[in-house]
């Protein structure tokens, strides 16, 4: 009886197991969350138009280095949560953050949303339609240290104008369904009147991958100014910045064709309008690619004769050493009107993960 007994209990218990880790490995399906990042770094004699060679070991040049948690949910019926925690890295200090002391620690991306046929819907803190536009189209991608384009429009210690940064606070994104290739973002980031804000900022672009060919149109309009960037006390009587960008690739397979060109002005007591231009274009050698962007600005205020020009010209070598990590080479010259040449020899690594 008693053995009947402990056969028939551990049938049960059995049962329950299978049932426990049929439930585990179904609620493993519905929901998940990854953990991923980047880490960049290089070292190299650096200088930019104006200033003093200076060699050091920097985080971040060829892609911003980041630490992140991203996750999903299946609602059912289409219908999926989702959300993403992304804190800047630096490398050589371990800071949290892309310039010491600035950043606030999830300061790449925060934000909680929802998705499904209608598209997908985000609240929190997110980047800019205009700054992915950017990135998109140029040889140098998202390089804060080596991109003409992104120096140009974002990162220049002279001359920039731009004052929203690349993430905007208090946004709500909305991005379209995916439409034969063509599909659309917008932005709108709540902004508080004071110092540093006049109003709210609204930003969208459109993007087109089909095939060889891509395109994108992009503008925004900003009244706050973000964490990095110029600030609004930059521009005395400063009330709203305007920009809009239009850019196309078309790939040959032996050489990519990049093209971008945009404005961005600025109203206040002397308005400010900059018009940027950049050719790249990349070539696969190897197991990589010979990566090379020009990049002209030219920026005019009211009242002052003539206008100052930025120009920059980055070429380099980035080698794959697998699918997650690459080693790359460049060189950098940098001129802007008025000011001693700079030019920047580095070399550096990335792996994501």
């Amino acid at each position: 009886m008693s053995t009947q007994i402990n056969f028939r209990v551990q049938v049960r218990a059995l049962s329950l197991a299978v049932a426990s880790l049929s439930l585990a490995t179904a609620a493993q399906a519905q929901s998940s969350v990854q953990l991923y990042g980047l880490i960049d770094a290089s070292v190299g004699s650096f200088q930019t138009a104006g200033t003093k060679k200076v060699t050091r070991l920097d985080s971040g040049n060829m892609s911003t280095s980041y630490l992140g948690f991203k996750g999903t949910e299946d609602l059912g019926g289409g219908l999926r949560a989702s959300f993403a925690l992304d804190s800047f890295l630096l490398v050589d200090s371990g800071g949290a953050t892309r310039v010491p002391g600035v950043d606030a620690f999830w300061a790449r991306n925060a934000w909680a949303g929802v998705s499904g046929g209608f598209g997908s819907l985000r609240f929190g803190r997110m980047g800019t339609p205009l700054f992915v536009s950017t990135l998109i189209f140029n040889a140098w991608g998202d390089s804060f240290g080596y991109s003409p384009a992104i120096r140009q429009y974002f990162s220049a210690p002279y001359g920039t104008p731009v004052v929203g940064d690349t993430g905007w606070n208090n946004a709500i994104g909305y991005t379209t369904p995916n439409m034969g290739g063509l599909s659309a973002n917008v932005l709108y980031a709540l902004g508080e009147r004071g110092a540093t804000s006049k109003g709210n900022n609204l930003s969208a672009n459109v993007l087109y991958f089909g095939g060889p060919l891509a395109f994108t149109a992009a503008w925004q309009s900003v009244k706050t100014q973000g964490t990095l960037g110029r600030g609004i006390s930059a521009f005395p009587g400063f009330d709203e910045q305007t920009g809009w960008q239009v850019a196309g690739s078309y790939d040959l397979k032996a050489v990519k064709f990049s093209v971008q060109y945009g404005e961005v002005e600025t109203d206040a007591v002397a308005d400010v309008k900059v018009k940027n231009t950049h050719l790249s274009a990349s070539v696969p050698v190897g197991a990589g690619k010979v990566l090379a962007t020009y990049g002209l600005g030219k920026i005019s205020t009211q009242g002052v004769s003539g206008s100052r020009e930025s120009k920059m010209f980055t070429i380099g070598y980035d080698y794959y050493l697998s699918k997650r990590t690459d080693i790359y080479a460049l060189y950098m010259n940098d001129k802007y009107t008025a000011l001693s040449s700079g030019n920047t020899l580095a070399a550096g690594i990335r792996h994501t993960f």
